[in-house]
């Protein structure tokens, strides 16, 4: 598993590591299906999610299955930040929020994605 937990300013912020894995949509959902299962075991309304999509492709295949981790996991989430999700993938995030109701949050730089998580 690549992702883990990260501190940043004394929160902890689960960082998803979804980067460079380029076209590998089996990778991606082995990745999402293991944080997931952190998730899930999480109080209610009190995971920061940080996810980095750089250099990985989003597509049609695997829509739904982040529509489905979204719904299950939508009720511990906090807040989420984005890194690395531009373009089409920026449509396929903005479709999914609608899908799940789960807001994202885009953001070029790590700093400022760790920054606004920690905001209230």
């Amino acid at each position: 598993m690549r992702s883990k937990w990260i501190e940043y300013q004394g929160k902890r912020i689960l960082y998803q590591d979804f980067s460079r894995l380029f076209f590998n949509t089996a990778a991606v959902r082995r990745e999402l299906s293991e944080v997931e299962s952190i998730v899930i075991n999480e109080p209610v309304d009190s995971v920061l999610v940080m996810s980095n999509f750089e250099d990985t492709e989003i597509n049609s295949d695997l829509m739904p299955v982040l529509n489905a981790a979204s719904k299950v996991t939508k009720d511990r989430i906090h807040k989420t930040a984005v890194l690395g999700v531009t373009g089409i993938k920026r449509t396929l995030g903005d479709l999914l929020t609608r899908f799940t109701g789960q807001p994202l949050m885009y953001f070029d730089k790590e700093e400022a994605a760790k920054e606004w998580l920690i905001s209230e």
